[in-house]
This record gives C-alpha cells, sequence and structure tokens, in this order.
C-alpha cells in the first residue's frame, strides 16, 4: 500500500505565560525522508506560541511547494465532551462553535501573556453559574467559578471525560479530563490557547487542509482521500510512544521525535490508513458525537 504522507509532523504545545525554553515548552518534530527515501527526524524549541505557529506556518509551506502531503499532530483536545456547546448556547455544528467561541474569548499575546484562566471561569460560568466543570489554578488566578482544586463535579450531567479518554481509560492508560486546567499533565489550558492556533492554521491552508475526523469522517483513510489535501490535523497523545530521551534530549523532545517517527513507521508498514478508523465496537450515535463533537485521539 502506498504511504499516506510524505512527512509527519508533531508539536508539544504549552500554556505558559511567559518566554520559555527546554523543559516544559514548546516543541516540534518533523519527520521526514531524504533524497533516498530514508527516515530522519528534526527538532525544533521555540519560547512562544505565536513563535511555533510562524515555524508550522513555514514548515508547511515548504512541503506545499514541494507537493507532499503532511500529517500534522497536536498535543490537546481538538473536542469536548459532549454536551458542552449545548451548554454554551451555542449554535451550529458543536465542534466548530467551540473553536470559534474559544478563538472569540481566548487572548494570547506574542509574549505568551494569555487569558486562559478567566475564559475557563467565563465557561463555567456560562456554563453551571458554579465553579465547575472546570477546574485549577494558581491561587492569584482563582476566584467565584475557577477554584485552585477539583470541586464536586455538579451532578454528573456532564461528563469528565470524552469518549476517547474512556477508550484510553479501559486500556490501563491515564489520560487527564481537559476540564482540568492546572497541575501536572493538565490538558484544558493547552486546549483553551492551542485550538485558535489550530483554526488560523486550517483557515491558511484553505481547501488544502483538514482536520481529522471532524472534516474527514471517523473512518479509514486512503490516498485517494488525503491526495487533494496539503495537510491534515490530528490530535495526538505522545505519551502513547515509548520516548526515551537519548543523550542530551529533553523530555519533550523526545516525544516530539518519536511520536513523528512511530507515525512514519505506521504509514510505511500501511497501518496508517486503519488507524483513522472508529473501533469494531462504535455504535452509529457514538460515530457521529465523535465526528460532530468529541473528536479522538489517532491510535486509540
Amino acid at each position: 500500500m502506498a504511504r499516506l504522507f510524505d512527512a509527519y509532523i508533531v508539536a508539544d504545545w504549552t500554556a505558559a505565560e511567559t518566554r520559555k525554553l527546554g523543559d516544559n515548552s514548546l516543541w516540534i518534530g518533523v519527520a521526514k525522508r531524504d533524497v533516498r527515501f530514508r527516515l530522519y527526524t528534526e527538532t525544533h524549541n521555540v519560547a512562544t506560541r505565536a513563535e511555533g505557529e510562524a515555524l508550522l506556518n513555514s514548515l508547511l509551506a515548504d512541503h506545499r511547494k514541494r507537493g507532499d502531503r503532511v500529517l500534522v499532530g497536536f498535543d490537546f483536545n481538538l473536542g469536548y465532551p459532549a454536551g458542552t456547546a449545548t451548554r454554551l448556547k451555542l449554535s451550529g455544528t458543536p465542534w466548530q462553535a467551540m473553536w470559534k467561541f474559544i478563538a472569540a474569548n481566548v487572548v494570547d499575546k506574542a509574549d505568551n501573556t494569555n487569558n486562559r484562566y478567566q475564559v475557563a471561569a467565563k465557561m463555567n460560568r456560562l456554563m453551571t453559574d458554579e465553579a465547575w466543570p472546570l477546574w485549577g489554578a494558581p491561587a492569584k488566578q482563582a476566584q467565584r467559578w475557577l477554584t485552585t482544586t477539583k470541586p464536586p463535579q455538579g451532578t454528573g450531567d456532564i461528563p469528565e471525560f470524552r469518549a476517547a479518554e474512556d477508550a484510553a481509560r479501559k486500556g490501563r492508560l491515564q489520560p487527564k479530563s481537559v476540564w482540568q486546567m492546572h497541575g501536572a499533565g493538565a490538558v484544558g489550558g493547552q486546549t483553551l490557547v492551542g485550538i485558535p492556533a489550530v483554526r488560523r492554521l486550517l483557515e491558511a491552508l484553505g481547501p488544502s487542509g483538514a482536520v481529522w475526523p471532524f472534516g474527514t469522517g471517523w473512518r479509514a483513510l486512503t490516498p485517494d482521500d488525503v491526495e487533494p489535501l496539503s495537510a491534515l490535523v490530528v490530535e495526538v497523545w505522545p505519551s502513547m510512544f515509548d520516548a526515551r530521551p537519548a543523550e542530551g534530549e529533553y523530555k519533550d523532545q523526545a516525544q516530539v521525535r518519536a511520536t513523528a517517527e512511530a507515525l512514519a513507521r505506521l504509514d510505511d508498514a500501511g497501518d496508517l490508513a486503519g488507524a483513522f478508523a472508529p473501533p469494531k465496537s462504535a455504535t452509529p450515535e457514538l460515530i457521529e458525537r465523535v465526528e460532530q463533537e468529541e473528536g479522538w485521539i489517532l491510535g486509540i
């Protein structure tokens, strides 16, 4: 089977509020093939999200000039648990409505200062008028609608996890809930500052860009599906892959390298196409939920 992609880019995003390099900063890994079709990987470290976004646009522009098809993975949620958009009284297709809402509310400046905690508090106010479902903030950011620690999660009518996280947890993995904004491994902040960047990236790509599974359907992809695209955006979870830092490598650097290489090897083996498909046990209701609102993690 022909490979679906020519290059594989993985971004380990950050919600940092200051310029930062090294540990717990923004890393981008790129796996691609040389003129002899041998796979090699480059890693890039940038101090701000604005620099990361500019680098991604530059990398994709270079690949587009060569006619390459690129798989672009981000390590944060591209969707929210079912019912979130309804709770926020948003109209339209849920995932698109959420992306529009987040992009309209998040202020993320070139120096990395951002208002993600204020946006989380606003979401809580609009959804429940209490300090849930989003939680977690430094003490100086805590307020009526956002607590430092996890509060009782209401009556349980707002799911703590998406179906993708539930599936991962059955496989003994331990993903965090998108509702957690602060603390070790928290992904809520990265999601709020990351989604607007992905939205801008796709707007710049126009018809040559798509996001899985929202724009492609939750199904196995073929070369014909990918051929019109220059880039396909997906959600990845680097912790799924065995990323052992080489000498002198940072942990995040090793993760983006290992994840990009793992995706390339799956493609070489002809197994990547099937990774885009739902599990055999997926019901029509789950497929609709994933395609319309929640999204999925590639490889779960």
